[in-house]
């Protein structure tokens, strides 16, 4: 028996064993990190929104209201289809 030996050495892995989780934490920001500089840079990330956000003159409301302003239909038509629109996105107005 080796007086010298630490009693943990025993042939099991020893304290040691708990740095693993912090190598591998480090090395995954690490590589967030690298691809947040570089590839997703100017995109805004891998959560970013693939489309645009819909500008005021795209949304349904002001193209119906284009549409009744330009003759397309008629003072009944643009009610009953801004009631719809109302009931669907929430008062869109």
């Amino acid at each position: 028996m080796n007086l010298l030996a630490a009693p943990w050495h025993e042939g099991g892995p020893g304290p040691w064993i708990l740095l693993f989780p912090l190598v591998w934490t480090a090395g995954v920001i690490g590589v967030v990190t690298v691809l947040r500089r570089t590839v997703w840079r100017g995109r805004g990330g891998p959560w970013a929104r693939p489309f645009p956000p819909r500008s005021d003159e795209q949304s349904p409301v002001a193209v119906l209201g284009r549409r009744f302003a330009a003759g397309e239909i008629d003072e009944d038509e643009y009610w009953r289809r801004l009631s719809v629109l109302d009931e669907r996105f929430g008062g869109a107005r």
